[in-house]
């Protein structure tokens, strides 16, 4: 799909290579960038899939696969996203209290070998991988941890390194057979605030994200509540007078709380991001009807959306849009009201998996949805990544339509409102083609290249990689009858890690022997 996409770019002669024509001097860089920024600008919009490992729902196929086979697949999934014109993948690293990445804290995962505490053969840290492969190709690598859950029911044999055997004390077992940390234990909280720290610390991460597991689903316990009856006694013993539920329900806020401000104090840049179960409350808003997540996995959610204790905000709004008593629109709405310091609000969306045209047109719709509501922070998470990469009709009609071009991902000005500096810019003719060349002022402040070109009266954009330093243009596209339409000008910009564009340093393009 994207070959025939290439293919039809390289017929409209913009992907010409370089002719062994005469040369025509090198175009020197202006002094300045222009004053008047071109009437062209790069969209900006998250686009962003979930990679799920537990039970290997997305990567690996299985567990036990080969170094080299893991990083095939692996390679497939990130350049489909490159492809496809995501620029945003959240990779799940810690599904069960483990690892897909190199830890002393805990074990590696059943997942990658199927052995927990087994490293991978011959030896490779995944995230490391994961993440240059991703930077290489534009995209923001953020790690999906559980925070709480300890065993998966898929998850293989409980090993001698499981924290589940080396602190029994802040784990309690579920009636279905799992086993989860009990939130309200400091040691609890002391033990996954260090393996998100340690991760922060070692890894070149743009974001640190949980979804809506925190106390478990009651179905996980049998329609039960949760066994927490010691520490419970424990904390009224010391005299607490909170009750159960907001006893819960603190040990949760404190820890999100805590856990944003570790991060920006290590890591500015790194942005944290919270994706609850789409409804807060039944009757918030009016209409909506379901699930309890204040009241059931004792998730405050919208406090920690008013307190801006989050850079994103991707609520699970998994239902269509005329769903009455979960209404896409309507929740998306409410949410966005609770946005009270103007955090990202990228949703997370998943209508289902077939590939009918029914459910490709909601998908959609949601998305323009998305972008009519949020014009200012425009984005959104797909559950999960298969739901593209194994649904051609739905990933063709996403990269004809709402990512038809490259996008970038909003900046996050609380975080850095510093724009990098402008690159140097110089173009090269070459026969029929102009090779363009930038230097970034800065490289750390380069993580992403915005070059712009102008034929005739119309401009337009490519969005490049950290490893970009040129780029072939054609010098002239056919026009309205027969006229071509001549390359003009270009402009470059370099982007930095939280989404800062820099001014562009816009330079003519000569025109001799056209």
């Amino acid at each position: 799909m994207y070959r025939s996409f290439l293919l039809a770019l390289a017929s409209a002669c913009l992907f010409l290579p370089s002719c062994s024509s005469t040369k025509v001097p090198v175009q020197e860089e202006v002094a300045a960038p222009s004053p008047a920024p071109p009437n062209y600008h790069v969209e900006k919009e998250f686009r962003a899939a979930w990679v799920a490992t537990v039970a290997n729902i997305n990567w690996p196929s299985k567990p036990g696969l080969s170094t080299e086979e893991q990083q095939r697949e692996a390679l497939q999934l990130l350049d489909f996203l490159q492809q496809h014109h995501y620029n945003a993948v959240i990779f799940q690293v810690r599904p069960q209290a483990d690892a897909l990445y190199k830890s002393d804290l805990e074990p590696w995962s059943y997942y990658l070998t199927g052995q927990q505490g087994k490293a991978p053969e011959p030896y490779y840290d995944p995230l490391e991988f994961w993440t240059e492969a991703a930077h290489d190709r534009g995209l923001e690598l953020h790690v999906w941890l559980n925070p709480y859950r300890a065993h998966h029911t898929a998850g293989g044999p409980i090993s001698e390194q499981s924290i589940v055997k080396k602190r029994p004390e802040l784990v309690v077992q579920l009636k279905e057979g799992y086993h989860w940390l009990d939130p309200a234990q400091q040691g609890t909280q002391d033990h996954s605030y260090a393996v998100v720290m340690d991760l922060v610390k070692r890894y070149d991460i743009d974001g640190v994200h949980f979804d809506d597991y925190f106390y478990p689903y009651p179905s996980y316990n049998g329609e039960e509540d949760f066994p927490d009856d010691v520490s419970w006694k424990a904390y009224q013993q010391s005299g607490g007078t909170l009750s159960r539920g907001d006893w819960r329900r603190q040990a949760v806020n404190q820890f999100i709380e805590r856990l944003y401000k570790g991060i920006k104090t290590q890591k500015p840049h790194v942005k944290f991001g919270l994706s609850p179960f789409g409804i807060w409350r039944p009757g918030y808003p009016a209409s909506v009807q379901g699930f309890d997540q204040h009241d059931q996995l004792y998730a405050d959610a919208r406090l920690w959306l008013n307190k801006g204790w989050i850079d994103y905000f991707s609520p699970q709004l998994y239902w269509k849009i005329n769903q009455i008593p979960q209404s896409f629109p309507v929740l998306l709405g409410w949410w966005d009201q609770e946005n009270r310091l103007r955090r990202h609000l990228w949703p997370g969306i998943s209508v289902g998996r077939d590939s009918s045209a029914g459910n490709v047109q909601e998908i959609m719709s949601q998305i323009m949805i998305t972008r009519g509501m949020l014009p200012n922070s425009k984005g959104v998470v797909h559950w999960s990544i298969s739901s593209v990469t194994k649904n051609p009709p739905m990933a063709q009609a996403l990269l004809k339509g709402p990512y038809k071009n490259d996008a970038l991902v909003p900046a996050s000005l609380w975080l850095d409102d510093k724009k990098p500096e402008a690159p140097s810019v110089s173009t090269e003719v070459q026969g029929d083609s102009v090779r363009v060349v930038w230097v970034p002022k800065d490289e750390k402040d380069a993580f992403r290249t915005v070059l712009y070109y102008q034929y005739g009266q119309a401009w337009n954009y490519k969005v490049l990689t950290r490893k970009d330093r040129s780029f072939t243009l054609t010098r002239a596209l056919p026009g309205k009858a027969g006229a071509p339409q001549p390359l003009l000008k270009v402009a470059v910009s370099a982007v930095d890690r939280v989404g800062n564009e820099s001014e562009r340093n816009e330079i003519a393009v000569p025109q001799a022997g056209i």
